[in-house]
């Protein structure tokens, strides 16, 4: 596996990273922990350095997972974490809440159930509109300088979030969603934030939640648990509509000798040498399929010919319920 820098920071990785959220949570019932031990100790196996969770995933369940499965190869990778939620006695998440004080109480947290002495990459989850974003890379910048964490990241910020956190602290990395069936970073200013400042981009969802493997149609079921149920973008009407979006990925895979899923994420790995996607699963064999894209290359004129196909396709419905759309950072 081939290693990126994220940024300018000095945090090498490798080329694809390893989101962990749906071990536990969003995509249906928790896997069986030794499966999913066993899937993210193939990931390190196959070369995967970076491995993503957070506090909410669960909650607490994904950073335990974590912690217990990269153990014995701890020193040898990164673990990136997020906080910025608050959750009641039961452990049930009921807000936002970035104060510095509860930062560095659910920091302790994240410490103990990962198992390490100091967090490699923490991100703010998500923008929290009551506390100034100063004040937020203010108490990362502090336990940066306690050695409780080595370098801070943003997830689904703003362009003037990123700049005004950014003065404050150095910001090592901007998580968002982006893939070829959402591509906001692109117009909204944040990837072009991150080529000025020297910011690392993490895409999640970087398989559009599974649709770009071509696996999901009109007629796929969920799991009652599963969080694509109450997204516009997977409502019976637009799967179908959608499906243009499959079949001209599939075509480029077929003239590639490659997966649906393995275009969709050599696409993101050549559009920025400092771009690390982190698809998850839980299978093995759909490890190795995603693993199998880092040895694809798209030529220059390839990325031109997908971007001006893409650009004739229209996506249907939007990528979040309202509610959720409401807690992007603007």
């Amino acid at each position: 596996m081939q290693k990126r820098k994220l940024g300018t920071s000095g945090l090498e990785v490798s080329a694809l990273g390893y989101g962990a959220m749906g071990l536990s949570s969003s995509y249906g019932p928790a896997t069986n922990k030794q499966q999913a031990i066993a899937v993210i100790r193939a990931a390190f196996e196959r070369g995967v350095t970076l491995f993503d969770t957070a506090q909410v995933y669960g909650p607490f369940a994904n950073e335990e997972l974590v912690g217990e499965a990269v153990a014995p190869f701890r020193r040898q990778v990164a673990i990136a974490t997020k906080f910025g939620f608050q959750f009641d006695a039961n452990a049930k998440e009921t807000g936002l809440n970035s104060r510095p004080e509860h930062i560095r109480q659910m920091t302790e947290g994240s410490l103990r159930r990962l198992g390490v002495e100091a967090i490699d990459l923490y991100y703010q989850h998500r923008v929290d509109p009551s506390v100034p974003i100063e004040d937020v890379a203010g108490a990362v910048k502090n336990l940066i300088q306690e050695g409780k964490v080595k370098y801070f990241g943003l997830s689904e910020p703003g362009v003037q979030t990123i700049r005004r956190a950014h003065a404050v602290q150095p910001v090592t990395a901007i998580q968002s969603e982006y893939s070829l069936w959402f591509r906001e970073p692109e117009t909204n200013g944040v990837l072009a934030a991150c080529e000025e400042l020297g910011i690392g981009f993490v895409p999640f969802s970087p398989l559009g939640k599974g649709f770009l493997t071509g696996k999901i149609d009109e007629t796929t079921t969920f799991d009652a648990s599963d969080f694509r149920n109450i997204v516009p973008r997977f409502t019976e009407e637009n799967r179908k509509a959608n499906q243009t979006v499959v079949d001209f990925v599939t075509r480029i895979a077929e003239s590639k000798h490659a997966t649906p899923a393995q275009i969709a994420l050599a696409w993101l790995l050549g559009q920025k040498p400092w771009i690390v996607p982190i698809p998850g699963t839980t299978k093995l064999h759909r490890l190795e399929e995603n693993l199998g894209a880092a040895a694809i290359e798209l030529t220059v004129d390839d990325l031109r010919m997908i971007d001006d196909a893409a650009a004739k396709i229209t996506v249907h419905g939007a990528r979040y319920p309202a509610h959720l759309l409401a807690r992007v950072g603007r």
